[in-house]
């Protein structure tokens, strides 16, 4: 089985996530796209957070609920720890027998994975698939980072070509805290939730 795993906060999920989950289950003829949710990220302080773990998950499964080869996994967001990518992948191989994992990334990451704690332990672990977005990276420079990366730690990365989502999660935040329409860019389940709840000041 060909897995995709999208780690990231989800604070709020949005379609951006979606298309990219999309793109990579097409392009390279993924089986299942697992969306996880992190409730103690090594890059973020919980200060930058806006929602609780549980409102995150919650928001999550309402986003992908509706297609089949998406699903929730909660095994970071269960973590009291802070998690680290290299651990979630080995727990993953020792419990999930004949998986090929691809770990999708974005094209930041893909620059900055050597700052990430142990990333001798993730390459062999998976294929990285990381998003080529032209806002931050040419893919030139992506294609230079892929032999770098190659040629040092044996990694095997791929390109993987996504729409431009043209708002990120946190300018998500300030627009639904100051009043500005935000429907278009989260699904509408996920939409109602926010509203319900009364996330980020909605």
């Amino acid at each position: 089985m060909k897995i995709g795993i999208m780690g990231g906060t989800f604070d709020p999920v949005h379609n951006g996530h979606l298309m990219l989950g999309s793109a990579a289950l097409v392009q390279y003829h993924l089986d299942e796209v697992w969306f996880m949710p992190n409730g103690n990220p090594p890059h973020k302080k919980n200060t930058s957070i806006g929602s609780s773990i549980d409102a995150r998950c919650a928001m999550t499964e309402l986003a992908i609920e509706d297609v089949a080869e998406f699903r929730l996994e909660l095994y970071e967001a269960k973590q009291k720890k802070v998690c680290y990518t290299y651990e979630t992948l080995e727990h993953f191989h020792k419990t999930t027998e004949g998986a090929q994992f691809y770990f999708i990334v974005g094209a930041d990451s893909l620059f900055m994975i050597e700052s990430w704690v142990k990333p001798e332990r993730i390459f062999p672990l998976c294929t990285l698939l990381a998003a080529c977005r032209d806002e931050v990276s040419t893919p030139e420079k992506m294609q230079k980072q892929i032999e770098y990366l190659g040629e040092k730690y044996n990694a095997r990365i791929e390109i993987l070509r996504a729409p431009l989502m043209p708002v990120s999660s946190h300018e998500l935040r300030e627009r639904i805290r100051t009043g500005t329409p935000f429907s278009a860019y989260v699904p509408s389940k996920v939409a109602d939730y926010i509203k319900k709840e009364g996330l980020y000041g909605a």
